[in-house]
């Protein structure tokens, strides 16, 4: 079997391994890049750029939270101590709260995907109870 010749292939063959590994049906990478796993109540969103080299998983937290200085603190502080490879951010557009990992594709092996899937459903499993 060849190697993946772009970061798209070589995500989707993670993808469908992580979901055999675990006896999960998922939908495969789609041409676009993207994707979604989920674990718990989490759903990770997968988004290959390969135009810029980035892996992006996204797993939304809340639907446009308020935010007073008190939560905005509380998140940033959570996005330094607590949440592993993940951090959050607001979306531009919609102002919904997300935890993201962004990682470069170079040197990505199945090995890291599966502990930064990991990292970030965990993580937002647990967060979007507490908030």
């Amino acid at each position: 079997m060849p190697e993946p010749s772009t970061g798209r292939e070589r995500v989707a063959e993670y993808l469908a391994r992580f979901a055999r590994d675990r006896d999960l049906t998922l939908p495969p990478l789609g041409e676009d890049g993207t994707g979604a796993i989920q674990r718990g109540s989490a759903v990770v969103t997968i988004h290959v750029l390969d135009d810029k080299g980035v892996l992006l998983l996204l797993a939304r937290i809340k639907q446009a939270p308020a935010l007073d200085v008190e939560l905005a603190k509380r998140l940033l502080v959570a996005s330094f101590a607590e949440t592993g490879d993940a951090a959050f951010a607001l979306h531009p557009h919609t102002g919904d709260l997300y935890l993201r990992i962004l990682r470069g594709l170079d040197g990505l092996d199945y090995d890291e995907f599966e502990d930064l899937v990991h990292s970030i459903a965990t993580t937002a499993d647990a967060w979007d109870d507490r908030l």
